[in-house]
């Protein structure tokens, strides 16, 4: 499927954009949105409400900064700033609670950071166990928790597991000693095979592997020998993301030197190489990142249909509400996105005085609504419905989505898109590409990427 990418059409196609975690996308989320409205938001959705929802947890502390990191981090070594932190996303989860009904369970539940294996032990028990006691479980969760093999323990992982954890993601990026001096996250081959070991030892029987290519010193014949590697491991799903170099967003990311890039061919070519070597050992290629074994449920969600993508990236719990807790941490429900403080001492203050730390939202129009259901449907079946999407929505397709059908030609052309009476279809290369399809339908683009340059590039 994958043995002949064209370079050319990547370079094409390589342009700032978004990843589609949501839609509208989050530089729309703005400061009109209230505490207030939030809570009317809130209390609007739990009533007379059966459906399940998804727990995001963002544990934002790290004990180095890795040059790469995107994410919303605190570096600190000092172990008293998590248990002051522990108090306050207790406190928010129990002012949530209020709020929250317990008809409601939970199917999904993730914790991301940060590093959430920067707690020690008995910090993830206390947090583990809160949060049982606060919610309404299913028997069956989706339990996932991103782990960092730096200064883990096989206790921390006993913790995580005996508060139900079932699912671990294991930050790797680059087994290569010198792509690792060069990002400053050190990280000996040993101890995170250790991390895998213990983690089969407790049963844990879905294992991600988070990869990146386009990192400082890394070339073709470097990340190949990091894949061997990877591909020996074994795990059941493998994310292989695309660098996001952007310092004016991340200033830290000025450490890297620049000129130790790949050039962009070469990241292309890293890419080519890396769906072209994975897809032969046999995972499947989901699209954006995004590697599985054939029998896993991600690949099984897409042939049924069910996949979702949200803030986590794919999921294969769709139709459930996202409700995140933590300093920066982004809930999703009905038509309402909300943001956190992405400061502590806004997030601790807003909760000193009993109130949800809101800082931003947005509440989503009809239009949103329609578009993000035509994006979702692109990035995870691969193909939309013309006529469902009619139905759906009372909405004459090609009437309503003119504009975007005009901006798909180029890639019906090149063989990309296919369309027909009732559907619009993403061939086999087009899944190396789904954020540049997926922009043809956003209404927002244009405006977005003339203001200031606030998107990662696409490939």
């Amino acid at each position: 499927m994958f043995n002949n990418i064209d370079i050319n059409l990547l370079k094409r196609y390589d342009k700032p954009g978004p990843r589609y975690t949501s839609y509208p996308s989050a530089p729309l989320f703005n400061k009109e949105y209230t505490t207030e409205l939030y809570i009317e938001d809130l209390i609007k959705n739990n009533e007379n409400n059966l459906n399940p929802i998804s727990i995001y947890l963002h544990i934002p502390f790290c004990d180095t900064l890795c040059y790469f990191c995107g994410c919303t981090t605190i570096i600190t070594p000092n172990q008293k700033h998590l248990d002051e932190y522990r108090f306050y996303l207790k406190k928010e989860i129990s002012i949530f609670e209020k709020y929250y009904s317990k008809n409601r369970q939970v199917t999904q539940l993730h914790w991301g950071g940060g590093t959430p294996s920067y707690l020690n032990p008995d910090q993830i028990f206390d947090i583990g166990n809160f949060i049982k006691s606060r919610f309404n479980f299913s028997h069956y969760i989706e339990y996932g928790v991103e782990i960092d093999p730096r200064g883990l323990t096989f206790e921390h992982l006993e913790a995580f597991h005996s508060v139900g954890m079932n699912r671990i993601s294991i930050g790797v990026q680059d087994f290569n000693e010198e792509v690792q001096r060069a990002t400053n996250r050190i990280q000996p081959e040993n101890i995170t095979f250790d991390a895998i070991e213990w983690s089969r030892k407790l049963g844990i029987k879905s294992i991600n592997l988070d990869l990146i290519y386009g990192l400082p010193k890394q070339t073709i014949s470097s990340f190949e020998q990091t894949l061997d590697k990877v591909i020996d491991i074994s795990p059941e799903r493998i994310a292989v993301f695309n660098f996001a170099y952007v310092p004016w967003m991340k200033p830290h990311q000025k450490l890297i030197n620049q000129n130790e890039l790949p050039k962009a061919e070469d990241k292309l070519e890293i890419l080519k190489m890396t769906i072209e070597k994975l897809t032969k050992a046999g995972y499947l290629y989901i699209g954006m990142d995004h590697f599985v074994k054939p029998d896993d449920e991600m690949a099984i969600a897409q042939k049924n249909k069910t996949l979702y993508r949200n803030f986590q990236g794919y999921s294969t719990n769709a139709g459930a509400d996202l409700f995140g807790f933590g300093m920066s941490s982004i809930s999703h429900f009905s038509n309402v996105y909300s943001q956190n403080h992405k400061s502590l001492e806004s997030y601790y203050q807003n909760l000193d005085n009993n109130q949800f730390p809101i800082s931003l939202g947005y509440r989503m129009n009809q239009d949103d609504i329609i578009r993000k259901y035509v994006i979702m449907k692109l990035m995870c079946d691969l193909e939309v419905n013309k006529l469902e999407v009619e139905q759906k929505f009372k909405i004459n397709f090609a009437d309503y989505f003119a504009e975007s059908i005009v901006k798909l030609e180029e890639f019906k052309e090149q063989g990309i898109v296919y369309e027909d009476e009732s559907k619009i279809i993403i061939g086999d290369i087009g899944r190396l590409i789904l954020r540049n399809i997926a922009m043809c339908f956003d209404a927002y683009i244009d405006k977005l990427i003339k203001e200031k340059p606030i998107f990662s590039r696409t490939v």
